[in-house]
């Protein structure tokens, strides 16, 4: 007879909330409404949200993602990402005759409108934020004005205003709201006329995963996080992790994880960023059970009931498939 080997036991608590947050959500299906609509193709500038198997999903259907508008046949209908463009993107897309369906956040657009405000009142802008990320180039473009982008405390000891210059402050929303309570309190050290939002006007979503993070990883041996490589707030999550002493790491696919990774690992968190659709979890939680005796617990958590409305030019009877695309 055959000996049969055991399985050994691993418990995986489930973070929440994880994954899709309602700006994702509303570009997501911003897109499906606009090929139902319009037939394919649809253009999207940009990815319309950090991970790959949400934009082949929507590849496969009918949009095409391009990085530039010359790229785009004139008089197509485009949508913008959800991270949001600069003004001289509308301009182009205008020019060009485009039909514009604009997916950006609102609470992206928030930004946008309170660095337009306190440049109008005469402030120096300073943006907390990665360059080169889409949301930070997008809201560049959209202030007229000069604006100095910061990321940590060092750069914002490198600017060089008096310290009675009269300043302001935004930020992107996917930072962590504990680095970016650091980074103000950084500015309003060297500059006390400084105005700007509370940290609790970064993005509900980036919050409350962060929390759930916090509030788990010190009960585990590792944490996984969900989310392409070039999310932000995937990202963050990990650093979170880490910072609570947690060993963490990314986990774009499923695919990618591996055995050996869960060495010496009792028990474990999975959560996912706010672009990773729930389908991706369930895939990981399948992998992990091909190899354990898993036992998962999923841990209550902030309810996110909010939704946005969706952009004009897609509201119709078109019935919305919600969190579906890309994972069918």
């Amino acid at each position: 007879m055959g000996q049969t080997t055991e399985k050994p036991p691993l418990r995986v608590l489930l973070a929440n909330p994880r994954g899709f947050c309602a700006g994702v959500d509303r570009a997501v299906e911003t897109v499906e409404r606009a090929l139902a609509m319009h037939g394919a193709p649809v253009y999207v500038r940009h990815e319309i949200v950090h991970n790959a198997r949400v934009c082949d999903g929507l590849r496969a259907k009918g949009a095409v993602f391009v990085e530039e508008l010359d790229e785009v046949p004139a008089g197509s209908t485009v949508v913008f990402s959800a991270h949001g463009v600069a003004r001289r993107v509308e301009e182009e897309a205008a020019d060009a005759g485009h039909e514009v369906i604009d997916a950006t956040c609102p609470l992206v657009a928030r930004v946008h409108i309170g660095g337009r405000r306190y440049v109008a009142d005469g402030r120096h802008l300073i943006l907390i934020g990665h360059r080169g990320h889409a949301e930070v180039e997008g809201t560049l473009g959209q202030i007229d004005g000069p604006v100095s982008v910061v990321a940590n405390r060092a750069e914002v000891e490198a600017l060089d205003f008096p310290p009675d210059a009269r300043m302001a402050y935004v930020t992107q929303t996917t930072l962590s709201v504990s680095d970016t309570e650091g980074i103000i309190d950084a500015i309003m050290a060297r500059w006390p006329d400084t105005q700007g939002p509370d940290t609790r006007d970064i993005c509900f979503a980036t919050h409350n995963r962060q929390q759930a993070v916090r509030d788990l990883a010190s009960e585990a041996d590792l944490v996984i996080v969900v989310g392409a490589r070039n999310s932000s707030n995937s990202n963050r999550l990990v650093e979170i992790a880490e910072g609570e002493g947690c060993r963490a790491f990314l986990l774009p696919t499923p695919e990618e994880l591996s055995k050996d990774q869960l060495d010496g690992v009792g028990c474990l968190v999975v959560t996912a960023g706010a672009s990773a659709p729930e389908i991706l979890v369930r895939e990981t939680l399948a992998r992990l059970a091909g190899w354990h005796d898993v036992t998962v617990e999923e841990r209550d958590g902030v309810r996110e009931d909010v939704t946005f409305r969706l952009p004009r030019e897609v509201e119709d009877d078109y019935p919305p498939s919600r969190l579906a695309v890309g994972v069918k």
